[in-house]
């Protein structure tokens, strides 16, 4: 029996990381467009720095990234982020203030951190306790922004949940879908009648979390899972530089390549949603209509490292901007501040986030300076400088969603076919792996049912 894997991200490399445990005699192949393995995970190591292109982290509390860790033997290299207080700030234009603690998800859920932050006034406090009270709305979908502003009022929208979302989505976070972005928030609604109420109940169910104790990396960087990924794939065919150009159905799956055709029993399609509707439009044209109709958006980031001795101290892990004040960046990490070992003595490593914006990589650079200026009163050319730019970047979950992954994974009608990635149910790396977990049980399970019934009586 063969199984095929297009797709060499977080997504594939998990689907054959475990198809390989459940079928250690099955034949693999994992095929990679890309010269290089991992996807969006990026990790330079050089000159005694270590620096993220893509995510830099997982949360502890979606357990599926760390599991795999573990189960690669990785746990000795897990590391958490410094202790900081605070460990990340909004900049509202004026000033860079601390986000208040207690937020489960981007929702206060500590009435004395919400009533003591700067970040609101007291009219904006006032409206967002009317959460309260305010009825529970319809359980139907309804753009993220609005949602937010219905409950907790608009400042807390503009000043604290946007800047939140915008990092984790990037776009424009007031067009997400709350059922498929932020489902969680969604089902506080319903089941407390209140955000605030269902918060504080999460907060209390979870206990206090320190930033420290809700993110986690390797000390090498998440590059490291890649490595040990690609070294545990005993037996598996991994072809880089191998674009899919074409499927076929018979009896059996046939993908093109510009190499030649390899022909499997089964496939996961662990793309980008337009590559997956591309491939698919002639075996489920509903299912490519739906993949086409997935939205992403452009992303960049710029690291930067520094003299100590030339910047201001910096507070915390980093900071976020809030929208329309005038940053081109998103936000920036203080990386140096934020995981151990990642700049040499003596040198801070700076991390700026775009969204949404198409430039080369000097005007890249440039912006970062132009904001870093601001917010420092002057930013000293930079020692070195690193640009990973993601003309496909994020997909966006935009209300919708949820319909039109349903039509999406109706492709999973054909025989032996199966999509995983980032474009489905969640864009982090713990819900990617669990999508190319799902989808490696499925195929294995859809192979040996095809091997049973080939077995004669």
């Amino acid at each position: 029996m063969r199984l095929a894997i297009v797709g060499g991200g977080a997504a594939g490399l998990s689907a054959a990381y475990y198809a390989r445990q459940a079928a250690p005699d099955l034949e693999i192949t994992l095929l990679e467009a890309d010269t290089r393995l991992g996807g969006k995970i990026t990790t330079v190591r050089e000159g005694g720095f270590v620096l993220e292109g893509g995510p830099d982290a997982v949360v502890r509390y979606k357990p599926w990234a760390l599991a795999l860790m573990q189960d690669l033997g990785l746990e000795a290299d897990l590391v958490s982020t410094l202790p900081a207080r605070p460990s990340a700030l909004i900049h509202n234009g004026r000033e860079a203030l601390p986000i208040p603690p207690g937020l489960q998800m981007v929702v206060p859920g500590d009435l004395g951190a919400l009533a003591r932050s700067p970040l609101l006034s007291p009219f904006g406090k006032a409206r967002a306790t009317l959460d309260l009270l305010i009825p529970k709305g319809p359980s139907h979908d309804e753009a993220f922004g609005r949602f937010i502003k219905r409950r907790l009022g608009r400042q807390v929208w503009e000043r604290l949940v946007a800047p939140l979302s915008g990092g984790i989505y990037g776009g424009d976070p007031a067009e997400l879908s709350t059922l498929a972005a932020f489902p969680q928030l969604k089902a506080l609604e319903q089941e407390h009648g209140s955000l605030i109420r269902g918060a504080m109940a999460q907060r209390k169910k979870r206990g206090t979390r320190e930033a420290g104790q809700l993110f986690a990396s390797l000390k090498s960087g998440l590059g490291g899972l890649v490595e040990a990924l690609q070294a545990r794939l005993e037996g598996v065919h991994i072809r880089l530089g191998a674009s899919v150009t074409g499927l076929e159905r018979t009896h059996i799956w046939r993908l093109h390549t510009p190499a030649g055709a390899l022909e499997a029993e089964a496939i996961v399609l662990a793309t980008p949603a337009a590559v997956t509707g591309s491939l698919l439009e002639a075996l489920h044209p509903e299912a490519a209509a739906a993949l086409r109709q997935i939205p992403y958006g452009e992303s960049a980031t710029v690291s930067l490292a520094f003299d100590k001795k030339q910047i201001p101290p910096r507070v915390g892990h980093g900071l976020l901007m809030a929208a329309n004040q005038g940053f081109a960046a998103r936000g920036f990490t203080w990386t140096d501040q934020k995981w151990s070992g990642r700049a040499p003595e003596g040198l801070a490593l700076v991390r700026a986030y775009f969204s949404g914006i198409s430039a080369p990589e000097p005007e890249l650079i440039r912006l970062a300076l132009q904001d870093l200026h601001r917010l420092w009163g002057k930013a000293p050319h930079p020692l070195h400088t690193w640009v990973f730019r993601w003309p496909e970047g994020l997909p966006r979950y935009t209300l919708g969603h949820q319909t039109r992954v349903e039509r999406a994974l109706r492709a999973e009608e054909l025989p032996g076919l199966f999509l995983a990635g980032a474009a489905y149910y969640g864009v982090g790396l713990p819900e990617v792996i669990r999508m190319g977990q799902s989808a490696a049980h499925k195929a294995v399970g859809f192979l040996q049912g095809i091997s049973q019934e080939q077995v004669p009586i």
